[in-house]
């Protein structure tokens, strides 16, 4: 039986998804930040860093969001939540992913935890602003690539939706949130459309608006 190890709305949210979307049955474990359970002597035997998701699958343990997504689309191959290994589409699709996980995703962190990234707090605003406005550029640029879609790799839906989702979700609060450009507001609707993604927000009990 595979395990998640999760929090609602973290970076668990597409591994999460992606499980539904197997079909497979699957544990959820929380790992309850209000308590700091992520900082636990039992998760930390998991995951060494402290963050969230895990995923263990019997002996195998899985961490970091990207590295999760690509052992689940191989692992499920039959659910063709990734194209096929050595077509040009996987290459597109191990573009997408690196780019969310490697670029977008961190840039997330100063946003949200500027405090974590200056000595002194009065300089913190300015770099949440800073992170903000880069933000702003790298969703510009997704918008511009992602088209009439309607997905990420063109007319099939893979692994690198959801993931874009999650981050759109996560800029919700800010001064233009992702949801306002055309392109990504029209991906996040179908996306958001598919049962799996409904279900997977409704386990959570996040709510309304998601992005």
């Amino acid at each position: 039986m595979i395990t998640l190890h999760y929090y609602p709305g973290n970076a668990s949210l597409t591994p999460h998804v992606l499980l539904r979307e197997t079909g497979a049955p699957f544990e959820l474990a929380l790992v309850d930040r209000a308590v700091d359970a992520q900082r636990s002597a039992a998760y930390l035997r998991l995951n060494p860093n402290g963050r969230i998701p895990t995923l263990v699958d019997g002996e195998i343990v899985v961490y970091e969001t990207a590295a999760i997504v690509l052992y689940l689309v191989d692992r499920f191959p039959e659910a063709h939540l990734a194209p096929v290994v050595g077509t040009p589409e996987r290459a597109l699709f191990y573009r997408h992913i690196g780019y969310l996980s490697c670029t977008v995703q961190p840039e997330m962190r100063p946003y949200f935890y500027a405090e974590q990234h200056v000595r002194d707090a009065g300089h913190a605003a300015d770099v949440r602003e800073t992170a903000e406005r880069r933000l702003a550029e790298m969703f510009d640029r997704i918008d511009a690539q992602l088209g009439d879609g309607p997905y990420l790799l063109g007319r099939d839906y893979s692994a690198a939706d959801p993931y874009l989702l999650m981050l759109v979700r996560w800029t919700r609060a800010m001064k233009r949130p992702a949801r306002l450009l055309p392109n990504i507001a029209r991906h996040a609707e179908r996306v958001m459309a598919r049962e799996a993604v409904r279900r997977t927000l409704e386990e959570e009990g996040l709510s309304t608006p998601y992005i």
